[in-house]
């Protein structure tokens, strides 16, 4: 999967490198940030098993869908090599599942109709890419030989079902929320003066600070797939670092140690995102008239 995921990605970059400008290179690293955060939250989705915001629609709507998946691989790499969260075995086929055909999938029905009906484009959106992204993931378990009963299969179907619909659902507030900071940066993505990035930025912050208070602790749906499937304990640490698990060890108090790991997490996903950007954009080949 690393085989096909870089490529696909540098691939990615090229396009953006096409049109991306000066004003945006701030965007995308604010925009990653509150993913990020985003993806930080897990609420309830039922029988023991939470979700959680993926975002790669909301990026691609936002960002464009070259610059989405830029994005999108910064954040998988923060969680896994920083986190722990993710594996680095498995590091190629999130990148591939999620920054790129997640993104893919996510922006497909915004293209479609997100002119006139962005709304429904957006709910669409949000949930193809998590379906698409799923369903990926299970395809590429059984091709690595995980045994997967049709009951455990079945819910984990339905588990992810769900979480699309979530998905969904905050998308198009996620969006909405946007429009009104700015009612023409979802039509004409990057454009966004310094006060709203401070906003989003802002909105990060909040959601890193209050939503480790009401996060679910519940596992995720490839975890609970993990648990219930009966690979979860082939899990082990190939690398150690001070923030396994979203949590900062030497601090003391869990809700300080989360925030700061939180944090943490925030600044490195804008630096990349925004440091990815410039590249880019240093790249961009010269117009020809």
């Amino acid at each position: 999967m690393l085989v096909a995921a870089a490529p696909s990605v540098g691939f990615a970059a090229r396009k953006a490198s096409e049109t991306l400008d000066e004003r945006r290179v701030p965007l995308l690293g604010v925009m990653g940030a509150f993913v990020f955060a985003a993806q930080m939250i897990n609420f309830p989705v039922g029988i023991g098993t939470s979700g959680h915001l993926v975002g790669g629609a909301l990026l691609a709507m936002t960002v464009g869908p070259a610059a989405a998946a830029v994005v999108m691989t910064a954040i998988v790499a923060v969680q896994a090599l920083v986190f722990q969260d993710g594996g680095l075995l498995a590091l190629g086929a999130n990148v591939f599942n999620m920054a790129v055909a997640g993104v893919a999938a996510g922006y497909l029905p915004y293209h479609l109709l997100g002119g006139k009906r962005r709304t429904l484009a957006a709910f669409l959106g949000g949930s193809l890419s998590v379906l698409v992204s799923a369903g990926l993931a299970l395809s590429e378990l059984r091709a690595s030989g995980v045994n997967m009963p049709g009951s455990v299969l079945a819910v984990s179907l339905a588990l992810f079902a769900a979480a699309a619909a979530a998905e969904g659902v905050i998308t198009v507030l996620a969006l909405r929320a946007i429009e009104g900071v700015n009612k023409e940066w979802v039509r004409r993505p990057g454009e966004a003066s310094a006060g709203q990035l401070v906003a989003i930025g802002g909105a990060a912050i909040a959601l890193v600070a209050v939503g480790v208070l009401v996060a679910s602790a519940a596992p995720d749906g490839l975890e609970s797939l993990a648990q219930r499937a009966g690979f979860a304990v082939r899990e082990h640490a190939t690398i150690a670092t001070p923030f396994s698990g979203y949590e900062t060890e030497w601090l003391s108090g869990a809700w300080l140690r989360q925030v700061t790991a939180g944090l943490v997490g925030l600044c490195l996903v804008f630096v990349l995102s925004a440091s990815a950007a410039r590249m880019l954009k240093s790249a961009k080949p010269a117009r020809r008239d």
